[in-house]
């Protein structure tokens, strides 16, 4: 799918995505390069992500972006990235309470 259908499909959606009981909002520390990022999840814990293939060439990811991952059962130290909010997403989650900005700060 090019690019810019991709990101057409993906303003077109209304709904924030919200993280479910077993999913965490990050921030972006490092990138650590071959499809791993480091991250800082709101529990306090501090992960190594891997990016899929789907996000691949398509969603860019830097240090700051808050992505919503899922923590592995067999290792809790890693993740898989699920989603990458947009700034006016990220907006909404700060008045909804999930993100502090005090998290946005202390990671860049």
């Amino acid at each position: 799918m090019p690019k810019k259908k991709y990101m057409q499909q993906r303003e077109n959606r209304s709904e924030l995505l919200l993280p479910d009981k077993d999913q965490v909002i990050c921030v972006v520390k490092d990138i650590l390069g071959a499809d791993w990022i480091y991250v800082f999840c709101t529990d306090g814990v501090e992960r190594k992500a891997r990016i899929p293939g789907k996000f691949r060439r398509r969603v860019w990811m830097s240090p700051g972006d808050i992505v919503l991952c899922y923590p592995w059962d067999f290792q809790s130290d890693k993740a898989d990235v699920i989603y990458k909010y947009t700034k006016d997403e990220v907006r909404k989650l700060i008045e909804k309470g999930l993100v502090t900005k005090d998290l946005l700060e202390s990671v860049v």
